[in-house]
C-alpha cells in the first residue's frame, strides 16, 4: 500500500528555452466511495503543461487517467489540491478546455458542417465570421466533401475527425484527449495520428492526450507521464528527444518504446 509523500511537480527540462506554464497540478488528490467503503484513486498528483506541449499519459487501467482528466476538465472537483489555469484556479469546465473523448457523440440528427459548428451557436454576433471559420475547420480536418451528411452515412474516423474540428472551432487553449483512437482500426488510427499532429503544427494546442498505447505515446509525445496504481500516481517521466516526423521503424524510436514498455512492467 503506497503512502502519500510530500506534494512533488514532475518538471519539465526544455533542451531549448523554458516556454510559459498554462496548466500546473499541485498535489492533487481524489477517492470515491464505494459500498461501504473508500477507494483513493489519485493521491498527491502533480506536474506542469508548457503552452504548445504535447503530453500522453500513460498506465494501466484503473491508474485513474480518466479520473484525472475529468478534474483537468472541470467535470469533477478533487479532494484536495489545485488545478491551475494561467496561474488561476478552475472551478469547472471552461472554453479554455475542451475534451475530445473515445466516442465520437455526435449528434446524429445533425450533419457534419452542423456537428461542427454547434459549438458557435451561442455566439451568432457575426454569421460571416462564423461561415468563414467552419469552412476553415472543414477543410483542415479533409471533410469538405462530407459537410452534408449524417453521421450514420461516415466511417469511424470520420466521425472522430468532425468531433476534433467540433471542439478545436471553439479555438480552446488546452485540448484534453481521452483515448480519441482507442475504436479505431490500425490504418484509421495512424492516419488520426497524422492529423492530429498536422493540426497541432498549425494551431499549437497544449493537449494531454491519454493513452494505453505506449507506441502512440512515443509517436505523439514532447513528453510521457507514466501513472502506476493503488492509488493512482505518477511514477516517471520521459521525455522523447525524436525529432519529428519520427520513424516507428528507426532503432532510437524501439529504444524509447522499450523504456516505457519495461518501466510500465515494473510492479505488476
Amino acid at each position: 500500500m503506497k503512502t502519500s509523500a510530500q506534494p512533488k511537480v514532475i518538471p519539465f527540462v526544455s533542451p531549448g528555452v523554458r516556454k510559459k506554464v498554462v496548466l500546473e497540478i499541485q498535489a492533487l488528490s481524489k477517492g470515491f466511495h464505494v459500498q461501504r467503503s473508500y477507494l483513493n484513486v489519485l493521491d498527491n498528483i502533480g506536474f506542469e503543461a508548457f503552452k504548445g506541449e504535447l503530453i500522453c499519459i500513460v498506465g494501466p487501467s484503473g491508474c485513474g487517467k480518466t479520473t484525472l482528466l475529468n478534474i483537468l476538465a472541470g467535470f469533477i472537483a478533487p479532494d484536495s489540491g489545485k488545478v491551475l489555469m494561467n496561474r488561476k484556479p478552475i472551478h469547472g469546465p471552461g472554453p479554455d478546455r475542451c475534451v475530445v473523448f473515445q466516442e465520437d457523440a455526435l449528434f446524429p440528427w445533425l450533419t457534419v458542417e452542423e456537428n461542427i459548428a454547434f459549438g458557435l451557436q451561442k455566439n451568432i454576433w457575426n454569421k460571416t465570421i462564423h461561415t468563414k471559420k467552419i469552412e476553415n475547420f472543414l477543410e483542415l480536418v479533409g471533410l469538405k466533401p462530407f459537410r452534408n451528411y449524417l453521421p450514420k452515412q461516415i466511417s469511424g474516423g470520420m466521425k472522430q475527425r468532425v468531433a476534433l474540428a467540433r471542439v478545436l472551432i471553439l479555438e480552446p487553449e488546452i485540448l484534453l484527449m481521452d483515448e480519441p483512437f482507442a475504436a479505431l482500426d490500425a490504418q484509421t488510427r495512424e492516419k488520426m495520428q497524422e492529423l492530429l499532429l498536422s493540426v497541432w503544427k498549425k494551431l499549437g494546442h497544449t493537449i494531454i492526450f491519454i493513452t494505453h498505447d505506449v507506441n502512440e505515446a512515443v509517436l505523439l509525445a514532447d513528453r510521457i507521464l507514466l501513472m502506476d496504481k493503488n492509488p493512482g500516481c505518477i511514477k516517471k517521466q520521459f521525455h522523447i528527444e525524436l525529432a519529428r516526423p519520427r520513424n516507428q521503424d528507426s532503432h532510437n524510436f524501439s529504444i524509447f518504446r522499450t523504456r516505457v514498455k519495461k518501466e510500465l512492467k515494473t510492479g505488476y
